[in-house]
C-alpha cells in the first residue's frame, strides 16, 4: 500500500506542467538519494534511473565481486552474486535493483512525506515568482470566502488571493461566487508560503482600467501623467496626448461617455475627472480646481503653497464635498491650495486673521484651508457642515462662532446706536425748523395785516 502511494505521488509530481523537466528529475533524484543515504551511509555506488513520462523509478545498488567482503554496502561475496547471476567472476560490477518494499513501511513514508514537501515547496516557488512578475496587473478571480477583514479570491488555476479590507472601495460588497477585478498590489512571503495581495483602491487599478477601455493609452499615443484619488468617491486623472490630432480628454471619455461610464461602474459610481495635463503650473492649478471659475492665483515656490482667489459663489465649487475637490487638486499639482474670498468693497467683512487674540492660530489656519478666510464665510456655514470640512470637535466651532458672532452683534449695536443718534439729530433740527417756519408765518401775516390798513387809508384820503 505504502508503495501505491508513493506511486501516486509521484504521479502527481508528474502532472506539475509548470516544473520543468530537468528540476523534475534533480528534485526527484535528490529525495531518492537522502533515503539511500540515510539506510546505506552512503547513496554514491546507487544508480536512480527515473521515467518521467510513466512517473516510474528504478533504483540499483552497486558492488565489487570480492574474496572476504570488508564493506557490505560496496562489496559482494562472489557467493551472493553467482546467486543473482552465474556468470559474475571476481573484481567485476555486480548492480542488484533494491525494491521499494525494502525500505520498509516507515522508509517509504517518510520518501512519500519528503517528496510531497518538495512538491509544495516548488508550487509555493513557482506561484511566488509566477505573480511577483505580475505585480501591477490587473486580475479576475472569483470569490471563494468573505469575512469581514478580507476576501479570499480564486484566480484560474485555483491560487488564493486577498482581498483586504484595506484596499477595497468602500462601497464594495462581495459574496461567495462573486467576480471581481483587481490589481495585484504585492507579494510577499510568510511563514514560508506565498501571499498574493490585491488591490481596488490603488491608483494602478484605475491606470490598467484607463488602459483597458481606452486604447489609444494602451497604445501609447496617451500618457497618464498624473493619477490622485479617493477611492469611491473621486479621482482626478492628468492626460496627455503625444498626437496634436487627438484630443486626450474627449478620447478617454468617449462618445457620449461610453468609454469612462465602464469604468466608473467597477468603481462604485467614483466620479472621475480628466484633466488635459501642462507645463504652466497655473492653468494646471485651473484645471485641476474645475469647475470653479478663479480669479486669481499667487504661486509661493519656496513653502510650496498657493493662494487661490476667487468669487464668494464660486468657492463651494472650488472646495467641494467635504473638502474633497481641493484636496485632490493640491496633490495633483504639488502644492498646497489655499481658497480666499474676494470680498466686494461694499460687503463689510473682517478677515479671520484679525481675531488671533481670541482664536488660535492653527485653528485659523485650518479655517483658511477650507476657503473660510473671512468672518462672514465661516458664519455662513452650517456649525455639522464646518464640523466635517475642517475636521474640528464641537465644541471648538461653537467657540469660533460665538466670537464671530460677538463681533458683528458688537457692530450692529455700534451701527443702531449711531442710527438713533442720526434721527434724534434729525428730529430735532426738524423741530427748530418748524418753530422758525411758524415765526416766518407770524411775521408775513403782520405785515399783509399792515399792508392792508394801508391801503385802507390810502382809499378813505381819496374819497
Amino acid at each position: 500500500m505504502e508503495g501505491l502511494n508513493l506511486i501516486a505521488t509521484f504521479a502527481e509530481f508528474k502532472e506539475l506542467k509548470n516544473i520543468d523537466r530537468p528540476t523534475m528529475m534533480s528534485v526527484l533524484e535528490d529525495v531518492f538519494r537522502n533515503l539511500l543515504a540515510r539506510m546505506y551511509g552512503s547513496a554514491d555506488n546507487f544508480d536512480i534511473i527515473i521515467n518521467i513520462d510513466k512517473g516510474d523509478f528504478e533504483i540499483w545498488h552497486n558492488r565489487t565481486v570480492v574474496e572476504v567482503v570488508e564493506d557490505p554496502q560496496l562489496q559482494i561475496s562472489l557467493k551472493d552474486a553467482k546467486k543473482i547471476d552465474d556468470s559474475y567472476e571476481l573484481d567485476e560490477e555486480v548492480a542488484e535493483e533494491v525494491k521499494l518494499e525494502s525500505f520498509g513501511r516507515r522508509g517509504i513514508l517518510a520518501l512519500r512525506q519528503n517528496l510531497a514537501g518538495r512538491i509544495m515547496d516548488i508550487e509555493k516557488a513557482n506561484l511566488f515568482n509566477k505573480y511577483k512578475e505580475r505585480v501591477g496587473e490587473i486580475i479576475v478571480g472569483e470569490v471563494y470566502q468573505a469575512w469581514k477583514k478580507e476576501v479570499l479570491v480564486l484566480d484560474d488555476e485555483g491560487n488564493e488571493l486577498v482581498l483586504p479590507k484595506t484596499e477595497q472601495i468602500p462601497s464594495d460588497f462581495f459574496r461567495k461566487g462573486d467576480t471581481v477585478r483587481a490589481v495585484v498590489a504585492k507579494v510577499e512571503m510568510k511563514n514560508n508560503s506565498p501571499v498574493i495581495i490585491l488591490s481596488r483602491t490603488a491608483n494602478t487599478f484605475l491606470e490598467r482600467l484607463f488602459e483597458q477601455e481606452v486604447p489609444e493609452i494602451f497604445d501609447g499615443l496617451i500618457t497618464i501623467k498624473r493619477i490622485v484619488r479617493q477611492p469611491g468617491e473621486r479621482a482626478k486623472v492628468a492626460v496627455e496626448s503625444y498626437d496634436d490630432r487627438i484630443d486626450p480628454v474627449g478620447a478617454c471619455v468617449g462618445v457620449k461617455g461610453s468609454r469612462i461610464h465602464g469604468i466608473v461602474r467597477e468603481l462604485r459610481n467614483e466620479n472621475i475627472d480628466i484633466i488635459n495635463w501642462t507645463s504652466n503650473i497655473q492653468l494646471l492649478i485651473q484645471r485641476a480646481l474645475s469647475p470653479a471659475k478663479i480669479s486669481s492665483i499667487k504661486i509661493h515656490e519656496n513653502t510650496k503653497r498657493v493662494g487661490v482667489f476667487l468669487r464668494p459663489n464660486e468657492v463651494s465649487a472650488a472646495i467641494g464635498k467635504g473638502g474633497l475637490n481641493i484636496k485632490l487638486a493640491g496633490q495633483l499639482v504639488g502644492y498646497e491650495i489655499d481658497v480666499y474670498r474676494e470680498v466686494e468693497e461694499e460687503e463689510e467683512d473682517v478677515r479671520l486673521d484679525e481675531f488671533t487674540d481670541e482664536i488660535e492660530g492653527w485653528v485659523i489656519e485650518t479655517l483658511k484651508r477650507i476657503g473660510c478666510d473671512t468672518a462672514k464665510s465661516v458664519l455662513a456655514i452650517a456649525p455639522a457642515e464646518l464640523m466635517k470640512r475642517a475636521d474640528l470637535e464641537e465644541e471648538t466651532v461653537n467657540e469660533v462662532m460665538r466670537v464671530l458672532k460677538a463681533e458683528f452683534e458688537e457692530e450692529d449695536a455700534e451701527k443702531t446706536e449711531k442710527a438713533e443718534k442720526a434721527g434724534k439729530a434729525r428730529k430735532e433740527k426738524e423741530g427748530a425748523a418748524g418753530k422758525v417756519e411758524k415765526v416766518e408765518e407770524k411775521v408775513e401775516e403782520k405785515v399783509e395785516e399792515k399792508v392792508e390798513e394801508e391801503r385802507k387809508v390810502e382809499g378813505a384820503a381819496e374819497e
